[in-house]
């Protein structure tokens, strides 16, 4: 039978990873504490020797760093298929693996509610000022430094959405029950989507930023859309508008985003997502109007479960039916944002 490495985290999914491959493959668990380790055991005589697939964690990087072109060339010539547990795929060089004949899929679908509902907490939290009411009630000071004109109501306001693909599309949906004024930004209007969603194409982004209340970012983080959000689409929202963050920290210019919050033009902020994780920036911590979490965006079992079952699934339609699904956006002949 082919083999197959498990490589990283499997927490949930262990009953049904073993009925997915009985009699389909042999399950292979990465156990290597280091790179040199593991790229020793992917030659001839190693024990990954000759596997066909893998399911990839983020995880896996601590112990043997992210999926570079030096590990996408070791899996040459075996390995046609990486099934990323996971919506975002920047630690996998996808070109290196686009030029070997690697396919890679990615969890999207499974992470939307998750990380919607993160992103709607942010907002809810960032509008209200909940982060610091909480640190402050914490420290025995009730409401003595909270000022209610800090503090608005989401319900009539206008909520931006850049990158309307599945988690966008969910945290629409949510912050329209308010009711919200939901708009967006993508390279391409969204033919489905429904027609309270009002399109702003790229000649007319500079007027979707300057009517947002708030602007929730959802781009996958690529060559090109590092730094996306910098200064001057930062200083094009309205002052007093709140930014959230819950797709990559590197998405965002985050020395940009403390200018303006230090000088005013931003009036909070909701982040969860950093450039350098897990270390985040210390002058972060000095604004009481920044709603901070540790990347949470995925972290409920019933998500991640999910996301291990779909990843898993397309490992095994690859062995079963030659393909798999969720190939990611750059494998095929059109992306969009």
């Amino acid at each position: 039978m082919p083999r197959v490495m498990i490589c990283g985290d499997l927490v949930w999914a262990h009953k049904e990873c073993e009925e997915m491959f009985k009699g389909v493959a042999d399950i292979v668990v990465m156990d290597s504490s280091n790179r040199a380790d593991f790229l020793t055991n992917l030659k001839s005589g190693g024990k990954y020797e000759g596997i066909v697939g893998l399911y990839r964690h983020n995880i896996s990087a601590d112990s043997i760093g992210v999926f570079d072109k030096e590990i996408i060339n070791a899996l040459v010539p075996s390995v046609k298929w990486i099934a990323h547990n996971g919506a975002g795929y920047d630690q996998i060089d996808v070109q290196a693996c686009k030029e070997n004949g690697i396919f890679v899929s990615n969890t999207p679908g499974a992470v939307d509610d998750a990380t919607a509902t993160t992103a709607l907490y942010l907002m809810i939290s960032a509008l209200r000022q909940y982060s610091k009411a909480e640190r402050d009630v914490r420290a025995g000071l009730w409401k003595s430094q909270l000022r209610s004109g800090n503090a608005h109501d989401a319900t009539g306001r206008t909520l931006a959405i850049l990158g309307l693909g599945g988690i966008g599309m969910r945290l629409a949906e949510l912050a329209h029950a308010f009711p919200m004024r939901i708009v967006y930004h993508n390279r391409r209007k969204v033919e489905d989507a429904p027609a309270w969603c009002e399109y702003f194409p790229a000649e007319r982004l500079d007027e979707m930023l300057s009517i947002a209340d708030v602007l929730s970012v959802h781009v996958p983080l690529k060559k090109e859309t590092e730094g996306l959000v910098g200064e001057k689409m930062i200083r094009t929202l309205k002052k007093g508008a709140i930014i959230v963050n819950t797709a990559r920290g590197k998405v965002i210019d985050e020395g940009a985003m403390i200018r303006a919050l230090e000088d005013g033009h931003l009036g909070a902020v909701g982040i969860d997502v950093y450039p350098n994780e897990p270390d985040v920036n210390p002058r972060l911590f000095e604004f009481p109007n920044a709603t901070l979490l540790p990347h949470m965006g995925t972290e409920t079992c019933d998500s991640q479960k999910k996301m291990e079952i779909r990843a898993l699934t397309n490992l095994r339609d690859f062995l079963v039916k030659g393909k798999g699904s969720d190939i990611v956006p750059e494998m095929t002949p059109k992306s969009r944002m």
